[in-house]
C-alpha cells in the first residue's frame, strides 16, 4: 500500500513516515502542506492519504474534497489535534474514510491502516475475479464463446471507461440492451441511473415531452411540470433504442444536445445542463435511412463515434448450446423443475434452426420447452413445433387444397401467432416484418372468410 502523509510540522511527518514504513512495510511519502499534496496526488497514485486538519493555506477538509474530486478511489484518513466531534463529523460528511486524534497513537494508526489494506485487497480481488469471469463467459448476463462475441466483449471493454457516444447495431433479439447495460455497469457511471427508452414505443406526439420533460401548462393536459428521461439519467446513461424511429424534429433536438450538452423542457425557456452518456441502438441500416432522408446525416455521424455490431444467432451457432443450457437452468429454477439436460435430438433441432428472432427466440423456445416437459431432459416434442419455419404439413395441405399464396400467407401468420402465444412483437421478429404491419395483417385475418384462416 502506498501512503501520502500530509502535515505542516516536519517532526510529525518524519515520525509517522518512519513508524509506518518500519512497522508495516508500506511505502510512504510526505507533503508539507495541502498544495504540495495536490501536486503529488496528481503526479502519482496513492492508496491512502493521511492528512492533518489544521494547516496553513489549503486545510484538511479542502484537501479531502480535492482528493475525492481528482482520485475518488483514494482513501483518506484525517488527523485532528483537537479531538473535536464536530470536526470529525465534518470530515466524514466531506468523504473521509476515517479519522484519528493527535497526538497519534502509532499502534492504533497501524491497526487502521491494516484494515484499509485488507479492504483494498478484497476490492482488487473481486475486480480481478469479475474480469476473469467476463473473459471466460462474457459480460454478466451476456453469454458467448464464439469469435464474433469475443470481439464484441473486447469492444465493450475498450469503450466502458470513457464518455463517448456508442451506437449498437443488430437485428431484433440480438441483445442490444444487454450490451448497453454492460457498458454502463462496467463504467465509472455504474452507481448512477441506467435509463432505457424505446423510441419506437412512444407516440410521436409524446416523444419530446418524454425525453426532455415539460413545463406546467406547456400543452393541454400538462397540469404539472415533468422531468424527462434526460434529467432522470443525469450522471448516468441514457439508452435510446430504435433510434431510427425518432421523428426528424426530435433528431434536431438530440443533435443539439450532443453538441451543447444542454436542452430545454417543452414550453420552457430555461436551458438545463446534464452530464450523461448516450448509447443508441438500431435494427435498421441508418446509412440507408440517411440516403432516404428519414435520418439526419449530421446526427448519424454524431452517433457513429463508436459502433458495435451484434451478430445474428445464426452467425454464431457455436454459442447455441451454451445459451440453451443457460436458459434451461434459468427457467428450470424459476419453475421448480429438475431438468438435467437437453437430448441430442433436441439439441440437433436447436443447432439447425435459422433463428430469425435470434437469442430472444431461442430463450422463448427453451422456456416453452421447460414448461412443456415432464422428463429429465428436453426432447424434440417439448420444443415449439415449427421454431419459426414453415411446417411441412402446412405446405402439403396447401398443395392438396390448392390454396392461393394469400391464403397460405394468412395461415402461416396465424400458425406463427399461435406458436408464440399471441405475442405479436415476437411473431413480427420471426416473420421479419414491423409489428405495426403485423397488427394490420392480424386485422385482415380476422375479417377474412373462415375457410382462409381455419
Amino acid at each position: 500500500m502506498k501512503i501520502l502523509i500530509v502535515d505542516d510540522e516536519a517532526p510529525i511527518r518524519e515520525f509517522l513516515k518512519k513508524g509506518i514504513t518500519k512497522l508495516t512495510g508500506f511505502s510512504a511519502e510526505v507533503a508539507q502542506d495541502g498544495s504540495d499534496a495536490i501536486q503529488k496526488i496528481e503526479a502519482d497514485l496513492f492508496d491512502l492519504v493521511l492528512t492533518d486538519m489544521k494547516m496553513p493555506g489549503l486545510d484538511g477538509i479542502d484537501l479531502l474534497k480535492k482528493v475525492k474530486e481528482v482520485k475518488p478511489e483514494t482513501r483518506v484518513i484525517v488527523m485532528t489535534g483537537y479531538g473535536s466531534i464536530k470536526t470529525a463529523v465534518e470530515a466524514m460528511k466531506s468523504g473521509a474514510d476515517d479519522f484519528i486524534t493527535k497526538p497519534v497513537d502509532l499502534e492504533e494508526l497501524i491497526f487502521r491502516l491494516s484494515k484499509v489494506e485488507k479492504e483494498i485487497a478484497l476490492l482488487r480481488e473481486n475486480c480481478l475475479l469479475r474480469q476473469e469471469a467476463r473473459k471466460r463467459d462474457g459480460f454478466d448476463s451476456m453469454i458467448g464463446k464464439s469469435k464474433r462475441m469475443q470481439e464484441v466483449f473486447s469492444l465493450i471493454e475498450k469503450v466502458t471507461p470513457g464518455i463517448s457516444t456508442v451506437l449498437i447495431c443488430g437485428s431484433s433479439g440480438t441483445g442490444k440492451e444487454l450490451v448497453a447495460k454492460a457498458i454502463h455497469d462496467h463504467s465509472p457511471r455504474a452507481d448512477k441511473p441506467f435509463v432505457p427508452c424505446n423510441c419506437g414505443a412512444i407516440p410521436e406526439s409524446l416523444v419530446e415531452s418524454e425525453l426532455f420533460g415539460h413545463k406546467k401548462g406547456a400543452f393541454t393536459g400538462a397540469i404539472q411540470a415533468k422531468r424527462g428521461l434526460f434529467e432522470e439519467a443525469n450522471g448516468g446513461t441514457l439508452f435510446l433504442d430504435e433510434i431510427s424511429t425518432l421523428p426528424l424534429l426530435l433528431q434536431v433536438k438530440l443533435l443539439r444536445f450532443l453538441q451543447e450538452r444542454e436542452f430545454m423542457r417543452v414550453g420552457d425557456t430555461q436551458r438545463i445542463k446534464v452530464d450523461l452518456r448516450i448509447i443508441a441502438a438500431t435494427n435498421e441500416n441508418l446509412e440507408a435511412n440517411v440516403k432516404k432522408r428519414t435520418f439526419r446525416e449530421d446526427l448519424f455521424y454524431r452517433l457513429y463515434v463508436f459502433p458495435i455490431s451484434l451478430p445474428d444467432l445464426a452467425d454464431r451457432r457455436e454459442d447455441i448450446p451454451l445459451l440453451s443450457y443457460h436458459f434451461l437452468k434459468l427457467y428450470a429454477e424459476k419453475n421448480n423443475k429438475r431438468i438435467k439436460g437437453i437430448s441430442q435430438e433436441a439439441m440437433k433441432i436447436l443447432l439447425e434452426h435459422g433463428w430469425p428472432g435470434n437469442v430472444r427466440e431461442l430463450e422463448n423456445a427453451v422456456c416453452r420447452a421447460v414448461l412443456m416437459t415432464d422428463k429429465e431432459s428436453l426432447m424434440p416434442d417439448d420444443l415449439p413445433h415449427n421454431l419459426g419455419a414453415v411446417p411441412a404439413d402446412l405446405i402439403q395441405r396447401g398443395m392438396r387444397e390448392r390454396r392461393s399464396l394469400d391464403e397460405m400467407k394468412a395461415e402461416y401468420i396465424r400458425e406463427t401467432l399461435k406458436e408464440v402465444g399471441g405475442n405479436r412483437k415476437l411473431a413480427a421478429e420471426i416473420l421479419k416484418v414491423h409489428f405495426k404491419t403485423l397488427y394490420r395483417f392480424d386485422k385482415e385475418l380476422k375479417s377474412a372468410p373462415q375457410n382462409v384462416i381455419s
